[in-house]
């Protein structure tokens, strides 16, 4: 692959006008008839996302106000058909922790409009946002490829780690998330503490998404966060899960939408900064594979550890074992999607399952503690 390439990646096996036609009726009666509501464009934007479905919707519709234009995003859960990358979607939690965010901090949340739990008008559980404006770094191609994050001034990059991090301290600060919202606790209370319990919903996961084949690669990686456990696991915590900044929408380098709250759970401070780094770290290496300028000093994992016990005052504690698990975890996502193109027939399945694993180098410098060195 060259840095024109963009691979094919199938996201849905929807039909989009039958959904558009069937979205439309649903919105005629959350409006009521007389508001009229019309459908003016309809479309699933191909830059970001791999897991539930987004669409872009604008509509018009009658209101005391007057007609008016409304533009809206709808998250739809993936059809069981269609290979997902998780083996369950709880939109509603991700509603509930989204509407907990936007009532308890600062933090942008999008405008929450309807959570319709139901799989009978669309096919699948669904949501509905208000859209927001911004822009997005993008992940295809992935913004280390050359983006307006990394053609930024230097002091506008360290305005964006600032105000990202701020919300990871932000989400982090929110007391007892649990108790706003009930199925963030495992269920049942088997005496597992949070992190406990995080790690063995990955393991089973990973064991969901390899199916009968395995991954020696991982199941070492596994077998490595075990020993290695955490001597204090500290304090449990509301963890956005999917921390990165390909999910936050931003304006002048400040955040004006954090998005994407599939993978939220308790969990310890580390596991969101963890993620931040981490992600950063495997786009930029990428860059570096293909000859391209990287981005050392953005996302850095040193001055991000600094920063956020600046922001917090808390000092991130056993960072090697948090950035591995993420390195863990975004290795599961690889082994579905891998799998995923096989069964779309994008790309065939290397013979050596863990070549799915785009950072499988880094994983291995990992294991041996030579990769941030």
């Amino acid at each position: 692959m060259n840095q024109n390439d963009t691979p094919r990646v199938t996201k849905s096996s929807r039909d989009h006008g039958e959904l558009r036609r069937r979205f439309e009726s649903w919105l005629r009666e959350q409006l009521g008839h007389d508001a009229n509501p019309v459908i003016t464009s309809f479309e699933a934007p191909e830059s970001n996302g791999m897991s539930s479905e987004t669409i872009l919707v604008s509509a018009v519709w009658d209101s005391p106000d007057g007609r008016g234009d409304h533009d809206l995003v709808v998250r739809i859960a993936p059809p069981s058909d269609s290979m997902p990358v998780f083996s369950r979607y709880d939109l509603s939690l991700q509603y509930d922790v989204m509407a907990l965010v936007g009532e308890r901090t600062d933090v942008p949340i999008p405008r929450l409009l309807w959570n319709e739990p139901s799989p009978e008008p669309l096919g699948a559980p669904f949501f509905v946002m208000g859209r927001s404006i911004g822009d997005v770094p993008p992940d295809l191609m992935p913004y280390t490829f050359g983006s307006w994050v990394s053609e930024a001034t230097d002091s506008d990059r360290e305005r964006m780690e600032r105000t990202t991090v701020d919300v990871l301290t932000k989400v982090a600060a929110i007391a007892d998330p649990q108790v706003s919202v009930p199925s963030l606790a495992p269920e049942p209370d088997d005496g597992r503490s949070a992190l406990r319990c995080h790690v063995d919903a990955a393991r089973a996961w990973l064991d969901w998404s390899v199916g009968d084949e395995a991954s020696p690669l991982l199941d070492r990686c596994f077998e490595w966060l075990e020993s290695n456990w955490p001597s204090d696991e500290g304090e449990t915590v509301l963890s956005w899960g999917d921390a990165r900044i390909g999910n936050i929408m931003y304006r002048d380098f400040e955040p004006v939408a954090v998005l994407d709250w599939e993978m939220a759970a308790l969990g310890s401070r580390e596991l969101d900064l963890a993620w931040l780094i981490f992600l950063h770290r495997f786009f930029d290496d990428i860059a570096v594979q293909m000859g391209l300028q990287a981005m050392p000093d953005f996302l850095r994992r040193d001055r991000m550890e600094s920063l956020y016990e600046e922001l917090s005052g808390h000092c991130p504690q056993n960072m090697d074992w948090y950035l591995m698990y993420s390195a863990v975890r975004h290795g599961i996502v690889f082994t579905r999607i891998s799998r995923r193109m096989a069964h779309f027939g994008d790309q065939e399945m290397p013979e050596d399952p863990d070549d799915a694993i785009l950072h499988r180098a880094a994983l291995e410098a990992m294991v041996e503690g030579t990769y941030w060195s």
